[in-house]
């Protein structure tokens, strides 16, 4: 049902520090910040030969990256995210077998445009996971 490895997040606490370091230190192709007030973050892609990047950023008090960086101050990984052909499938298929997905369970539009729904970590291994279609 998975297909590829979308992007790995990381929350962090200066989303400027952190582009000049992966643009200056590592050498990468950094984006330009870009805010996604329905999720509460600003984000930055930064774009590898096989997948991206995601520098996430809190946007508004109420961020749920806020939180995370309140109990992480230093940043670090805060999710990972699959790629899928159908969203809703792939929705239906995971309820079925018993996964929870977060919030109403209808699709958001994503920092790319396409429709993405996040699973509980609880379920995937204190990991969460968000999925995009393609």
């Amino acid at each position: 049902m998975i297909g590829r490895l979308n992007h790995v997040a990381i929350a962090v606490p200066d989303l400027t520090a952190a582009a000049d370091q992966y643009r200056k230190t590592l050498g990468a192709q950094v984006g330009a910040p870009q805010d996604e007030p329905d999720h509460g973050v600003t984000v930055i892609f930064i774009e590898l030969p096989n997948t991206k990047i995601e520098l996430l950023y809190p946007l508004g008090d109420a961020s749920p990256i806020r939180g995370f960086l309140d109990k992480n101050p230093a940043g670090g990984i805060h999710h990972i995210c699959y790629e899928v052909d159908d969203i809703l499938a792939a929705r239906d298929h995971l309820l079925a077998s018993g996964a929870r997905v977060l919030g109403t369970g209808a699709p958001k539009i994503g920092a790319h445009g396409k429709p993405v729904l996040f699973l509980h970590p609880k379920d995937f291994n204190g990991c969460l996971v968000e999925l995009e279609q393609v």
